[in-house]
C-alpha cells in the first residue's frame, strides 16, 4: 500500500438482521485488527428491491472505522461473516479526519504478527 493510503481513515457501513448479530461481527472485526471502532446506530428501516420486488426490512446499522490500508481486507472478510446472502457493504475512505484519528486508527489497526 502507499504511505498516503495508509495514513487516511476509512469507513464501512451495513446494515445487519439485529444487535447481536452486529456485536459478534464487530467483535470478530476488532479481535483481527480490521477495524478499530464500530458504531451501532441503532435500527433502521430499510427500503430496497430484491428479486424484481420492493421490500422493507428493520436492521441494525453499523459503522465501522479503519484506515484506507485495512479497507479492503475487513470489507472481505466482513463478507465472509455476513448471514445475509448478498450483504449490503459499502466502504469508502474518508477525505479529512484529524490526525490523531489517523494515528489512533493505523495504531489499532495493525496486523497481528
Amino acid at each position: 500500500m502507499a504511505e498516503a493510503e495508509a495514513e487516511s481513515a476509512a469507513l464501512i457501513w451495513c446494515p445487519f438482521p439485529d444487535r447481536d448479530t452486529a456485536r459478534s461481527v464487530i467483535t470478530a472485526l476488532l479481535d483481527a485488527r480490521l477495524v478499530a471502532c464500530a458504531n451501532i446506530i441503532g435500527e433502521v428501516e430499510s427500503h430496497f428491491l430484491w428479486q424484481g420486488a420492493q421490500d422493507r426490512a428493520t436492521e441494525t446499522g453499523v459503522l465501522f472505522k479503519t484506515t484506507a490500508a485495512r479497507l479492503d481486507a475487513a470489507v472481505a472478510h466482513l463478507g465472509k461473516l455476513h448471514p445475509y446472502d448478498t450483504p449490503a457493504i459499502v466502504g469508502w475512505a474518508a477525505d479529512a479526519a484529524l490526525p490523531e484519528t489517523i494515528a489512533w486508527l493505523a495504531s489499532v489497526t495493525q496486523p497481528v504478527r
